[in-house]
């Protein structure tokens, strides 16, 4: 696949929306650096998207970027597809990447719920800047890792910003298991029939 395969719209990443096309303009204006740009993109999806793990999506449309936007919450999975969307918009190339990761530093409540702390399609992007594809989480909000005790997701336009592996004072945080690879579009039917919380959110 070449990069321009990466910058129109599908069913979920809807970059040609005049809501997304809005945002992604006023996020971009009188900027010209790519790495400036997707910058800005990143830290708006990052802090102004609250991260809500129980966030609604029963339904196909809940994982639209457009919804997301409307909705100004998404998990990891909504808040990603919002990223790829806002940066089409802007003419960056942009996909969606899945990993299988454990996270240690975990609420209870939601350990016991899931039966599990391992999340089998966690939802990052992977953005095209600088002539290569960058990997970009944009999940937990500033106010959410004050409260979780971990450090927040920085991303300087250029390199890979992963959740971090550690707490900020130490402790085990996420350990990455497995790679997914990229899709040009979400595979909301794959994510269903993997994730272990498709069950408790259904009940």
């Amino acid at each position: 696949m070449d990069k321009s395969d990466f910058l129109g719209p599908t069913f979920f990443i809807d970059c040609d929306e005049g809501i997304i096309q809005e945002k992604s303009r006023a996020l971009t204006a009188n900027i010209d650096g790519a790495h400036e740009k997707i910058q800005r993109i990143f830290y708006f999806v990052r802090d102004k998207i609250r991260y809500n793990v129980y966030s609604p999506r029963s339904t196909d449309s809940d994982f639209k970027a457009s919804h997301v936007l409307t909705k100004g919450e998404g998990y990891c999975v909504q808040k990603a597809v919002l990223l790829v969307a806002l940066a089409r918009a802007a003419s960056i190339p942009a996909r969606l990447r899945f990993a299988e990761i454990r996270i240690h530093h975990i609420a209870r409540s939601l350990a016991e719920k899931r039966g599990s702390n391992v999340f089998p399609c966690h939802g990052l992007s992977d953005l095209y800047v600088n002539g290569r594809w960058v990997k970009v989480t944009p999940t937990y909000d500033l106010e959410y890792c004050k409260k979780a005790g971990i450090a927040p997701v920085e991303f300087d336009g250029q390199n890979d910003a992963l959740l971090p592996l550690s707490t900020i004072d130490g402790k085990p945080n996420v350990e990455y298991i497995q790679d997914r690879g990229f899709f040009d579009d979400l595979p909301l039917d794959q994510i269903r029939k993997a994730s272990a919380s498709w069950k408790y959110l259904k009940q």
